[in-house]
Protein backbone atom coordinates (compact mmCIF):
# COMPACT_ATOMS: atom_id res chain seq x y z
CA UNK A 1 0.00 0.00 0.00
CA UNK A 2 1.44 3.51 -0.97
CA UNK A 3 1.57 6.05 1.75
CA UNK A 4 -1.91 8.44 1.50
CA UNK A 5 -2.99 6.67 -1.55
CA UNK A 6 -5.88 5.51 0.61
CA UNK A 7 -6.49 8.87 2.56
CA UNK A 8 -9.65 10.62 2.18
CA UNK A 9 -10.79 13.73 1.14
CA UNK A 10 -11.34 15.32 4.77
CA UNK A 11 -7.75 14.19 6.03
CA UNK A 12 -6.07 15.38 2.72
CA UNK A 13 -7.56 18.59 3.18
CA UNK A 14 -7.11 18.70 6.83
CA UNK A 15 -3.26 18.40 6.68
CA UNK A 16 -3.32 21.02 4.14
CA UNK A 17 -4.97 22.84 6.47
CA UNK A 18 -2.34 22.15 9.56
CA UNK A 19 0.46 22.91 6.99
CA UNK A 20 -1.39 26.57 6.03
CA UNK A 21 -1.63 27.11 9.74
CA UNK A 22 1.91 25.78 10.41
CA UNK A 23 3.33 28.33 7.82
CA UNK A 24 1.17 31.15 9.33
CA UNK A 25 2.35 30.51 13.30
CA UNK A 26 5.94 30.22 11.92
CA UNK A 27 5.53 33.44 10.43
CA UNK A 28 3.87 35.34 13.67
CA UNK A 29 6.61 33.41 15.97
CA UNK A 30 9.66 35.08 13.13
CA UNK A 31 7.87 38.23 13.89
CA UNK A 32 7.57 38.46 17.55
CA UNK A 33 11.03 37.34 17.54
CA UNK A 34 12.38 40.03 15.33
CA UNK A 35 9.79 42.51 17.97
CA UNK A 36 11.74 40.87 20.89
CA UNK A 37 15.14 42.05 19.22
CA UNK A 38 14.02 45.64 18.38
CA UNK A 39 13.88 45.63 22.54
CA UNK A 40 16.62 44.03 23.38
CA UNK A 41 18.69 46.15 20.86
CA UNK A 42 17.23 49.40 22.29
CA UNK A 43 17.67 48.58 25.99
CA UNK A 44 21.86 48.33 24.86
CA UNK A 45 21.13 52.02 22.77
CA UNK A 46 19.28 53.55 26.35
CA UNK A 47 22.41 51.64 28.04
CA UNK A 48 25.08 53.21 25.84
CA UNK A 49 23.05 56.55 25.78
CA UNK A 50 23.30 57.08 29.98
CA UNK A 51 26.93 56.47 29.75
CA UNK A 52 27.44 59.26 26.81
CA UNK A 53 24.84 61.87 28.60
CA UNK A 54 27.02 61.38 32.07
CA UNK A 55 30.59 62.05 30.10
CA UNK A 56 30.92 65.85 30.45
CA UNK A 57 34.76 65.82 30.63
CA UNK A 58 37.10 66.40 27.94
CA UNK A 59 37.42 63.59 24.62
CA UNK A 60 40.41 62.13 26.13
CA UNK A 61 38.86 61.04 29.46
CA UNK A 62 35.99 60.12 27.75
CA UNK A 63 37.66 57.55 25.74
CA UNK A 64 39.32 56.10 28.75
CA UNK A 65 36.36 55.77 30.71
CA UNK A 66 33.71 54.98 27.34
CA UNK A 67 34.40 51.13 27.47
CA UNK A 68 34.19 50.26 31.32
CA UNK A 69 31.13 52.66 31.33
CA UNK A 70 29.53 51.38 28.72
CA UNK A 71 30.13 47.24 29.81
CA UNK A 72 28.80 48.17 32.91
CA UNK A 73 25.71 50.01 31.84
CA UNK A 74 24.91 47.28 29.24
CA UNK A 75 25.29 44.76 32.76
CA UNK A 76 22.79 46.36 34.59
CA UNK A 77 20.37 46.76 31.76
CA UNK A 78 21.18 42.86 30.87
CA UNK A 79 20.65 42.15 34.63
CA UNK A 80 17.15 44.03 34.80
CA UNK A 81 15.89 42.12 31.82
CA UNK A 82 17.27 38.71 32.87
CA UNK A 83 15.96 39.07 36.65
CA UNK A 84 12.25 39.52 35.43
CA UNK A 85 12.82 36.32 32.48
CA UNK A 86 14.51 34.35 34.84
CA UNK A 87 17.32 33.80 32.90
CA UNK A 88 21.35 34.29 32.95
CA UNK A 89 22.53 37.88 32.53
CA UNK A 90 25.05 36.51 30.05
CA UNK A 91 22.69 35.06 28.12
CA UNK A 92 20.79 37.67 28.09
CA UNK A 93 23.54 40.31 27.42
CA UNK A 94 24.59 38.05 24.32
CA UNK A 95 20.94 38.22 23.28
CA UNK A 96 21.07 42.00 23.20
CA UNK A 97 24.66 41.86 21.16
CA UNK A 98 22.79 40.03 18.65
CA UNK A 99 20.11 41.84 18.29
CA UNK A 100 22.02 44.90 17.48
CA UNK A 101 24.06 43.13 15.25
CA UNK A 102 20.66 42.57 13.32
CA UNK A 103 19.01 45.53 13.87
CA UNK A 104 21.80 47.93 12.95
CA UNK A 105 24.08 46.24 10.81
CA UNK A 106 21.33 44.31 8.79
CA UNK A 107 18.27 46.20 8.95
CA UNK A 108 17.30 44.66 5.09
CA UNK A 109 16.62 41.10 7.25
CA UNK A 110 15.56 42.72 10.39
CA UNK A 111 12.27 44.28 8.37
CA UNK A 112 12.00 40.89 6.38
CA UNK A 113 11.99 38.82 9.94
CA UNK A 114 9.52 41.51 11.28
CA UNK A 115 7.08 40.49 7.66
CA UNK A 116 7.26 36.72 8.10
CA UNK A 117 8.81 36.60 4.99
CA UNK A 118 12.03 35.37 6.56
CA UNK A 119 12.79 33.09 9.90
CA UNK A 120 14.86 33.68 12.52
CA UNK A 121 17.16 30.50 11.75
CA UNK A 122 17.81 31.88 8.39
CA UNK A 123 18.26 35.02 8.99
CA UNK A 124 21.46 33.82 11.79
CA UNK A 125 22.42 31.85 8.95
CA UNK A 126 22.75 34.67 6.68
CA UNK A 127 24.35 37.12 9.22
CA UNK A 128 27.32 34.39 10.43
CA UNK A 129 28.33 33.87 6.63
CA UNK A 130 28.38 38.00 6.32
CA UNK A 131 29.99 38.93 9.94
CA UNK A 132 33.28 40.14 7.95
CA UNK A 133 31.48 42.49 6.21
CA UNK A 134 32.73 45.43 7.38
CA UNK A 135 30.89 48.39 4.49
CA UNK A 136 27.51 49.03 5.02
CA UNK A 137 26.77 48.49 1.45
CA UNK A 138 28.48 45.73 1.09
CA UNK A 139 26.06 44.51 3.38
CA UNK A 140 22.95 45.61 2.69
CA UNK A 141 23.94 44.14 -1.03
CA UNK A 142 24.96 40.72 0.20
CA UNK A 143 21.34 41.11 2.62
CA UNK A 144 19.35 41.79 -0.48
CA UNK A 145 20.77 38.90 -2.30
CA UNK A 146 20.53 36.62 -0.05
CA UNK A 147 16.81 37.71 0.48
CA UNK A 148 15.58 36.75 -2.82
CA UNK A 149 16.96 33.12 -2.07
CA UNK A 150 15.64 32.92 1.10
CA UNK A 151 12.14 32.46 -0.11
CA UNK A 152 12.66 28.96 -1.82
CA UNK A 153 16.14 27.47 0.43
CA UNK A 154 16.07 25.95 3.69
CA UNK A 155 18.71 27.54 6.34
CA UNK A 156 21.60 24.42 5.15
CA UNK A 157 20.95 24.85 1.60
CA UNK A 158 21.34 29.09 2.09
CA UNK A 159 24.25 28.61 4.20
CA UNK A 160 26.62 27.38 1.55
CA UNK A 161 25.55 30.35 -1.27
CA UNK A 162 25.70 32.55 1.70
CA UNK A 163 29.43 31.77 2.43
CA UNK A 164 29.88 32.11 -1.43
CA UNK A 165 28.37 35.54 -2.25
CA UNK A 166 29.95 36.65 1.23
CA UNK A 167 33.23 35.92 -0.18
CA UNK A 168 32.36 37.42 -3.92
CA UNK A 169 31.45 41.26 -1.91
CA UNK A 170 34.03 41.11 0.77
CA UNK A 171 37.06 43.20 -0.31
CA UNK A 172 39.50 41.69 2.26
CA UNK A 173 41.70 38.94 1.38
CA UNK A 174 41.07 36.03 3.26
CA UNK A 175 44.64 36.05 4.95
CA UNK A 176 43.31 39.59 6.68
CA UNK A 177 40.22 38.05 7.77
CA UNK A 178 42.08 35.07 8.87
CA UNK A 179 43.88 37.21 11.31
CA UNK A 180 40.89 38.51 12.05
CA UNK A 181 39.18 35.55 13.25
CA UNK A 182 42.13 33.96 15.19
CA UNK A 183 40.91 36.44 17.81
CA UNK A 184 37.99 34.60 18.71
CA UNK A 185 40.14 31.06 19.14
CA UNK A 186 39.03 29.69 22.43
CA UNK A 187 37.90 25.80 24.31
CA UNK A 188 34.57 25.53 25.98
CA UNK A 189 32.63 22.77 28.00
CA UNK A 190 29.19 21.52 27.01
CA UNK A 191 27.20 19.57 29.82
CA UNK A 192 26.03 16.22 28.38
CA UNK A 193 23.28 13.73 30.22
CA UNK A 194 24.35 10.66 31.90
CA UNK A 195 27.43 11.78 33.50
CA UNK A 196 29.34 13.07 30.17
CA UNK A 197 30.53 16.21 29.12
CA UNK A 198 31.31 17.84 25.62
CA UNK A 199 34.93 19.50 24.71
CA UNK A 200 34.92 21.87 21.86
CA UNK A 201 37.91 23.65 20.77
CA UNK A 202 37.56 26.76 17.94
CA UNK A 203 41.13 27.19 16.44
CA UNK A 204 43.14 27.45 13.24
CA UNK A 205 41.86 25.06 10.36
CA UNK A 206 44.93 24.17 9.92
CA UNK A 207 46.00 23.30 13.29
CA UNK A 208 42.79 21.64 13.99
CA UNK A 209 42.78 19.28 11.12
CA UNK A 210 46.25 18.69 12.04
CA UNK A 211 45.74 17.85 15.68
CA UNK A 212 42.57 15.75 14.66
CA UNK A 213 44.60 13.92 11.54
CA UNK A 214 47.44 13.40 14.52
CA UNK A 215 45.16 11.49 17.36
CA UNK A 216 43.08 9.74 14.38
CA UNK A 217 47.16 8.12 13.46
CA UNK A 218 47.48 7.09 17.02
CA UNK A 219 44.52 5.72 17.55
CA UNK A 220 44.64 3.47 14.48
CA UNK A 221 47.85 2.36 16.00
CA UNK A 222 46.14 1.64 19.48
CA UNK A 223 43.62 -0.41 17.45
CA UNK A 224 45.83 -2.57 15.51
CA UNK A 225 47.74 -3.22 18.72
CA UNK A 226 44.55 -4.26 20.51
CA UNK A 227 43.08 -6.31 17.31
CA UNK A 228 46.51 -8.04 17.07
CA UNK A 229 46.54 -8.98 20.71
CA UNK A 230 43.06 -10.32 20.33
CA UNK A 231 43.78 -12.36 17.25
CA UNK A 232 47.18 -13.94 19.34
CA UNK A 233 44.94 -14.54 22.08
CA UNK A 234 41.94 -16.20 19.69
CA UNK A 235 44.50 -18.56 18.57
CA UNK A 236 46.03 -19.33 21.57
CA UNK A 237 42.59 -20.76 22.66
CA UNK A 238 41.99 -22.82 19.61
CA UNK A 239 45.90 -24.12 19.93
CA UNK A 240 44.81 -24.94 23.41
CA UNK A 241 41.62 -26.66 22.19
CA UNK A 242 43.42 -28.62 19.51
CA UNK A 243 46.05 -30.05 21.49
CA UNK A 244 45.93 -33.92 22.55
CA UNK A 245 44.98 -35.37 26.07
CA UNK A 246 48.51 -36.64 26.57
CA UNK A 247 50.24 -33.02 25.35
CA UNK A 248 48.54 -31.59 27.91
CA UNK A 249 49.11 -34.00 30.78
CA UNK A 250 53.20 -33.15 29.61
CA UNK A 251 52.73 -29.46 29.89
CA UNK A 252 50.81 -29.57 32.73
CA UNK A 253 53.71 -31.34 34.55
CA UNK A 254 56.32 -29.18 33.34
CA UNK A 255 53.96 -26.49 34.41
CA UNK A 256 53.79 -27.10 38.09
CA UNK A 257 57.34 -28.72 38.06
CA UNK A 258 58.19 -24.93 37.14
CA UNK A 259 56.11 -23.44 39.15
CA UNK A 260 57.42 -25.52 42.59
CA UNK A 261 60.93 -24.18 41.23
CA UNK A 262 59.82 -20.59 41.07
CA UNK A 263 57.64 -21.03 44.64
CA UNK A 264 60.96 -22.98 46.08
CA UNK A 265 63.15 -19.74 45.07
CA UNK A 266 60.75 -16.90 45.90
CA UNK A 267 60.56 -18.25 49.50
CA UNK A 268 64.47 -17.84 49.67
CA UNK A 269 64.36 -14.47 48.10
CA UNK A 270 62.30 -13.70 51.10
CA UNK A 271 64.05 -14.85 53.62
CA UNK A 272 66.72 -13.14 52.42
CA UNK A 273 64.67 -9.76 52.45
CA UNK A 274 63.70 -10.63 55.86
CA UNK A 275 67.16 -10.34 57.31
CA UNK A 276 68.06 -7.37 55.39
CA UNK A 277 64.76 -4.64 55.80
CA UNK A 278 61.63 -5.46 57.02
CA UNK A 279 58.82 -6.13 55.14
CA UNK A 280 56.66 -3.23 53.37
CA UNK A 281 53.51 -4.85 52.81
CA UNK A 282 52.03 -8.49 52.34
CA UNK A 283 52.85 -8.32 48.29
CA UNK A 284 56.09 -6.59 48.82
CA UNK A 285 55.55 -2.99 49.06
CA UNK A 286 55.89 -0.47 47.17
CA UNK A 287 55.77 -2.59 43.88
CA UNK A 288 52.46 -2.75 44.57
CA UNK A 289 51.20 0.44 45.14
CA UNK A 290 48.46 1.31 42.68
CA UNK A 291 49.78 3.49 39.70
CA UNK A 292 48.48 7.10 39.00
CA UNK A 293 46.59 5.28 36.11
CA UNK A 294 45.45 6.30 32.70
CA UNK A 295 42.15 7.79 30.95
CA UNK A 296 41.57 4.27 29.91
CA UNK A 297 41.22 3.19 33.84
CA UNK A 298 38.67 5.96 34.59
CA UNK A 299 36.80 4.53 31.57
CA UNK A 300 37.04 1.07 32.99
CA UNK A 301 39.78 -0.72 30.80
CA UNK A 302 42.30 -2.60 32.08
CA UNK A 303 45.76 -0.93 33.65
CA UNK A 304 48.84 -0.42 31.52
CA UNK A 305 50.71 -4.34 32.37
CA UNK A 306 47.40 -5.67 33.62
CA UNK A 307 46.24 -9.06 32.62
CA UNK A 308 43.24 -8.47 30.69
CA UNK A 309 40.92 -11.37 31.11
CA UNK A 310 38.47 -9.90 29.13
CA UNK A 311 39.04 -7.07 26.85
CA UNK A 312 36.15 -5.18 25.14
CA UNK A 313 36.63 -3.78 22.08
CA UNK A 314 36.95 -0.32 21.74
CA UNK A 315 36.25 2.08 18.54
CA UNK A 316 37.94 3.92 16.90
CA UNK A 317 36.08 6.53 18.28
CA UNK A 318 36.35 5.56 21.37
CA UNK A 319 40.07 5.64 21.44
CA UNK A 320 40.26 9.02 20.16
CA UNK A 321 38.73 10.45 22.85
CA UNK A 322 40.46 8.41 25.14
CA UNK A 323 44.04 9.64 23.49
CA UNK A 324 42.72 13.14 23.37
CA UNK A 325 42.27 12.89 27.11
CA UNK A 326 45.05 11.41 27.95
CA UNK A 327 47.78 13.82 25.53
CA UNK A 328 45.68 16.79 27.57
CA UNK A 329 45.45 15.99 31.23
CA UNK A 330 48.83 14.43 31.13
CA UNK A 331 51.30 15.99 28.22
CA UNK A 332 53.86 18.69 28.68
CA UNK A 333 53.07 21.78 26.97
CA UNK A 334 55.90 21.72 24.84
CA UNK A 335 55.06 24.98 22.81
CA UNK A 336 54.02 27.15 25.51
CA UNK A 337 56.16 26.13 28.92
CA UNK A 338 57.48 28.39 30.95
CA UNK A 339 61.14 28.61 31.21
CA UNK A 340 61.17 26.76 34.60
CA UNK A 341 58.58 24.26 33.38
CA UNK A 342 55.85 25.58 35.50
CA UNK A 343 53.02 24.55 33.02
CA UNK A 344 53.99 21.42 32.77
CA UNK A 345 53.58 21.49 36.72
CA UNK A 346 49.97 22.30 36.33
CA UNK A 347 47.08 19.52 37.17
CA UNK A 348 43.47 19.86 36.50
CA UNK A 349 41.12 19.54 39.80
CA UNK A 350 37.74 19.00 40.08
CA UNK A 351 35.09 19.73 42.44
CA UNK A 352 33.08 16.29 43.83
CA UNK A 353 30.48 15.67 46.10
CA UNK A 354 29.92 11.85 47.28
CA UNK A 355 27.18 10.94 49.88
CA UNK A 356 28.66 8.87 52.10
CA UNK A 357 26.25 6.28 51.57
CA UNK A 358 26.91 6.06 48.17
CA UNK A 359 30.85 5.75 48.73
CA UNK A 360 30.51 2.96 51.16
CA UNK A 361 28.39 1.12 47.84
CA UNK A 362 25.02 1.24 49.75
CA UNK A 363 23.30 3.61 48.27
CA UNK A 364 22.66 4.28 44.33
CA UNK A 365 22.60 8.33 45.08
CA UNK A 366 24.64 9.98 42.13
CA UNK A 367 28.19 11.72 43.30
CA UNK A 368 27.76 14.96 41.58
CA UNK A 369 30.80 17.02 39.52
CA UNK A 370 30.96 20.83 40.55
CA UNK A 371 27.69 20.65 41.94
CA UNK A 372 25.33 20.47 39.31
CA UNK A 373 26.99 17.07 36.60
CA UNK A 374 26.18 13.89 38.24
CA UNK A 375 29.09 10.94 37.49
CA UNK A 376 28.49 7.59 38.37
CA UNK A 377 29.59 5.91 41.60
CA UNK A 378 32.85 3.72 39.85
CA UNK A 379 34.16 7.02 38.67
CA UNK A 380 33.12 9.04 42.24
CA UNK A 381 34.97 5.77 44.16
CA UNK A 382 38.55 5.51 42.02
CA UNK A 383 38.65 9.82 42.37
CA UNK A 384 37.92 9.29 46.46
CA UNK A 385 40.67 6.52 46.25
CA UNK A 386 43.31 8.52 44.96
CA UNK A 387 42.75 12.24 46.37
CA UNK A 388 45.00 13.36 48.75
CA UNK A 389 43.00 14.62 50.85
CA UNK A 390 39.08 15.33 51.11
CA UNK A 391 36.55 18.71 52.51
CA UNK A 392 33.74 16.84 54.89
CA UNK A 393 30.39 18.36 54.00
CA UNK A 394 28.28 17.64 56.89
CA UNK A 395 24.69 18.16 56.34
CA UNK A 396 21.30 17.76 58.47
CA UNK A 397 20.48 14.02 58.43
CA UNK A 398 16.52 14.98 58.43
CA UNK A 399 16.23 18.83 56.62
CA UNK A 400 19.73 18.23 54.42
CA UNK A 401 20.71 21.54 55.66
CA UNK A 402 24.61 22.14 55.51
CA UNK A 403 25.85 22.16 59.06
CA UNK A 404 30.00 22.82 57.94
CA UNK A 405 32.52 22.18 56.10
CA UNK A 406 36.20 20.69 57.77
CA UNK A 407 39.39 18.96 56.57
CA UNK A 408 41.51 16.55 58.52
CA UNK A 409 44.25 18.62 57.68
CA UNK A 410 43.72 22.41 58.90
CA UNK A 411 42.97 25.15 55.68
CA UNK A 412 40.81 27.95 54.98
CA UNK A 413 37.75 26.52 56.30
CA UNK A 414 35.69 28.63 55.71
CA UNK A 415 36.69 29.64 51.90
CA UNK A 416 35.75 25.74 52.04
CA UNK A 417 32.25 26.40 53.97
CA UNK A 418 31.11 29.30 51.80
CA UNK A 419 31.77 27.39 48.30
CA UNK A 420 30.33 24.22 49.37
CA UNK A 421 27.07 26.46 50.62
CA UNK A 422 26.89 28.32 47.24
CA UNK A 423 28.04 25.83 45.03
CA UNK A 424 27.73 28.94 42.29
CA UNK A 425 28.07 32.41 42.01
CA UNK A 426 25.16 33.93 43.81
CA UNK A 427 23.91 36.91 41.16
CA UNK A 428 20.22 35.30 40.30
CA UNK A 429 20.35 33.09 36.89
CA UNK A 430 24.57 32.86 36.88
CA UNK A 431 25.98 29.63 36.99
CA UNK A 432 29.36 30.10 37.50
CA UNK A 433 30.96 27.30 39.26
CA UNK A 434 32.66 28.43 42.68
CA UNK A 435 36.28 28.06 41.92
CA UNK A 436 35.95 30.27 39.54
CA UNK A 437 34.61 32.73 41.51
CA UNK A 438 35.61 35.81 44.35
CA UNK A 439 35.04 35.38 47.95
CA UNK A 440 32.83 38.62 48.30
CA UNK A 441 32.03 40.66 51.40
CA UNK A 442 28.21 41.86 51.06
CA UNK A 443 28.84 44.73 53.39
CA UNK A 444 32.44 45.72 52.40
CA UNK A 445 34.92 45.33 55.41
CA UNK A 446 35.89 48.85 55.07
CA UNK A 447 32.94 49.91 56.25
CA UNK A 448 32.82 47.35 59.11
CA UNK A 449 31.15 44.09 57.49
CA UNK A 450 32.54 41.15 59.03
CA UNK A 451 34.63 38.49 57.73
CA UNK A 452 32.40 35.45 58.35
CA UNK A 453 29.46 33.75 56.63
CA UNK A 454 26.58 36.05 57.55
CA UNK A 455 28.70 38.60 55.25
CA UNK A 456 30.60 36.68 52.54
CA UNK A 457 29.44 35.07 49.33
CA UNK A 458 30.57 33.82 46.22
CA UNK A 459 30.31 35.93 43.33
CA UNK A 460 32.29 35.65 39.87
CA UNK A 461 34.34 38.39 39.04
CA UNK A 462 31.74 39.92 36.68
CA UNK A 463 29.26 40.23 39.44
CA UNK A 464 31.75 40.85 41.48
CA UNK A 465 32.29 44.17 39.65
CA UNK A 466 29.01 44.63 38.64
CA UNK A 467 28.11 45.08 42.33
CA UNK A 468 30.62 47.98 42.82
CA UNK A 469 29.80 49.72 39.44
CA UNK A 470 25.98 49.91 38.89
CA UNK A 471 22.81 50.58 40.42
CA UNK A 472 21.91 46.87 41.51
CA UNK A 473 22.11 46.58 45.21
CA UNK A 474 22.26 43.44 47.29
CA UNK A 475 21.68 42.48 50.88
CA UNK A 476 22.15 39.41 53.22
CA UNK A 477 19.00 38.14 54.75
CA UNK A 478 20.66 35.78 56.98
CA UNK A 479 20.98 31.80 56.43
CA UNK A 480 22.91 32.32 53.03
CA UNK A 481 19.87 34.25 51.34
CA UNK A 482 20.67 37.62 48.90
CA UNK A 483 18.34 39.90 48.15
CA UNK A 484 18.89 42.14 45.18
CA UNK A 485 17.48 44.82 44.24
CA UNK A 486 17.36 46.08 40.45
CA UNK A 487 17.59 50.07 39.45
CA UNK A 488 14.20 50.02 38.52
CA UNK A 489 13.23 48.99 42.10
CA UNK A 490 12.42 45.13 41.83
CA UNK A 491 13.69 42.49 44.31
CA UNK A 492 14.81 39.17 43.46
CA UNK A 493 15.73 36.79 46.03
CA UNK A 494 18.88 34.11 45.79
CA UNK A 495 19.01 30.94 47.62
CA UNK A 496 22.05 28.40 47.61
CA UNK A 497 21.05 25.28 46.00
CA UNK A 498 20.25 22.07 47.84
CA UNK A 499 23.21 20.16 49.03
CA UNK A 500 23.70 16.48 47.09
CA UNK A 501 23.15 14.47 50.06
CA UNK A 502 20.18 12.01 51.48
CA UNK A 503 17.28 12.80 54.04
CA UNK A 504 15.25 10.72 56.14
CA UNK A 505 12.30 12.57 56.00
CA UNK A 506 10.60 10.35 58.62
CA UNK A 507 11.61 11.76 61.98
CA UNK A 508 9.85 9.06 64.08
CA UNK A 509 11.56 5.99 62.16
CA UNK A 510 13.47 4.38 64.99
CA UNK A 511 17.57 5.13 64.32
CA UNK A 512 17.07 8.21 62.95
CA UNK A 513 18.85 11.34 64.20
CA UNK A 514 16.93 13.90 66.22
CA UNK A 515 17.31 17.35 64.59
CA UNK A 516 19.78 18.49 67.27
CA UNK A 517 22.57 15.46 67.47
CA UNK A 518 25.52 15.38 66.42
CA UNK A 519 26.68 14.50 62.58
CA UNK A 520 28.08 11.22 62.89
CA UNK A 521 31.50 11.99 62.30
Amino acid sequence: MTALMDATTEQVAAVGAITGTLVALDRAISSLMACRDGLLATGARIALQTVHDADDGDARDRDSRAHDAGEMALRAVAAEFAAALRLSDRTVQRRMADAELLVLQFPVLWHAQGDGRLSAVQSRTIIDAGLHLDDADDRDAYAAEMLKWAQTESPSRLARRARRVADRIQRRTIDERHQSAREHRAVWVKERADGMAELGLLGPAALVHGAYDRITAMSKSVAGEEAERTTSEAERTTLEAERTPLEAEVSTREADASTREADASTREADASTQKSEPRRGRRGGEGDLPSAGTVRDAFGGPRHGAPETAPTPRTLAQIRCDLTLDLVLTGAPAGHDSDDGMLAAIAGSVSVTVPVQTLMGTSTMPAELDGRIPIDSATARRLAGGASGWDRILTHPVSGRLLAVDRYRPSAELKRHLRARDQRCRFPGCGQLPRDCDIDHTRDHALGGSTDGGNLGTLCRRHHSFKHHTPWHVQHLGDALYAWTSPTGRTYVDAPPEQNTETNTDTNTAGSAPPGAAPPF
